[in-house]
């Protein structure tokens, strides 16, 4: 087994302080704006077959439109007597890649359930929305809605949601 050894090409002043490359970037930049500003200029010109440019989306005017598997809004569900169907078996809590979910445990009063949530909270400011949480549950205790983006709020302790925030007992 030989060694090859790899000669590296002689940087010349232009690449060395990327000049070039920033042109290169303006250009696209300015290019994807000119065009799209062209084309909404014949559209409002009344011009017909123009394909449209970029737009942003006006958001609290016009609602977003996500796709039908995307998740977003957590909720527990409640058994039929009404309470939780969790049993903190903690599988959530060790799945969830940005360690948002937080189950205290204690003995449940039921003797069919060995023990329940004490409490049951996730900082929805943490969380990445993966899902992983829905499928690790073995009891379906949590879901997750989709179209249902207006989870913001004006402080950091607010996006903190508790048992019954996610259980839809209290308002959020």
């Amino acid at each position: 087994m030989t060694v090859r050894v790899v000669e590296r090409p002689q940087r010349t002043l232009a690449v060395q302080i990327y000049l070039i490359e920033v042109w290169k970037g303006l250009y696209i930049t300015f290019r994807h704006f000119f065009v799209n500003m062209a084309r909404h200029a014949m559209i409002a010109l009344g011009m017909k077959g123009v394909t449209p440019g970029s737009v942003t989306i006006q958001y609290p005017e016009d609602p977003a439109v996500l796709g039908k598997r995307a998740r977003t809004r957590h909720r527990l569900l409640k058994r039929d007597d009404g309470a939780p169907r969790c049993t903190a078996c903690l599988l959530c809590e060790t799945i969830c890649p940005a360690k948002c979910i937080r189950i205290t445990a204690e003995d449940a009063p039921d003797v069919r359930v060995e023990k329940r949530a004490k409490t049951f909270s996730i900082d929805l400011g943490m969380c990445i929305f993966c899902g992983y949480c829905v499928e690790a549950c073995p009891v379906d205790a949590i879901h997750m809605d989709a179209n249902d983006v207006e989870i913001a709020s004006y402080s950091r302790r607010d996006m903190i949601w508790t048992m019954p925030q996610l259980l839809g007992d209290e308002p959020r």
